[in-house]
């Protein structure tokens, strides 16, 4: 038998992501989702950024695209990140709003009919697929897609 990593611990490390201008993408990830960056790479043949909190790495953002992102292609579906409330999802969601960003399914949705996870899903400059939700809390709050995890189809 080959060897695995079934019985060692894993999680997820930090994500990279293709960015068509990183003086455009790298304000909007700072403003929204709160993060300072740890070191950047300002030479214009090889622009990136990486970003965290506490000097934890979670995002690096690269700038060597020429397109928005594919929806239509084998890949990343959608990016998201966990906050602790639903009060915490209504302040990214008021964050978003003020910066002009379009928000999928107009606002906090539940993850499924009576599911008390939900939270809002968006799209960033380069319409990479973006969602901000608390783990409780969306119990009252519309599932937009029926029966199929509102995270899923949008």
């Amino acid at each position: 038998m080959s060897p695995s990593l079934a019985h060692t611990p894993l999680q997820t490390g930090h994500v990279g992501l293709n960015v068509n201008d990183l003086g455009t993408s790298l304000p909007f990830y700072s403003r929204v989702f709160g993060f300072e960056t740890i070191a950047e790479g300002k030479d214009e043949a090889q622009r990136w950024a990486f970003l965290g909190r506490d000097g934890r790495l979670v995002l690096t953002l690269w700038q060597q695209s020429s397109a928005a992102f594919a929806t239509g292609t084998a890949g990343l579906h959608h990016l998201s990140f966990q906050v602790e409330s639903i009060d915490d999802v209504k302040t990214a969601e008021a964050v978003l709003r003020e910066l002009g960003v379009d928000v999928i399914h107009d606002g906090v949705v539940s993850h499924g009919e009576g599911a008390a996870s939900g939270g809002i899903f968006f799209t960033d400059p380069d319409g990479i697929r973006l969602e901000i939700y608390a783990p409780t809390g969306a119990e009252n709050a519309p599932a937009p897609t029926g029966a199929a995890p509102t995270c899923g189809f949008f």
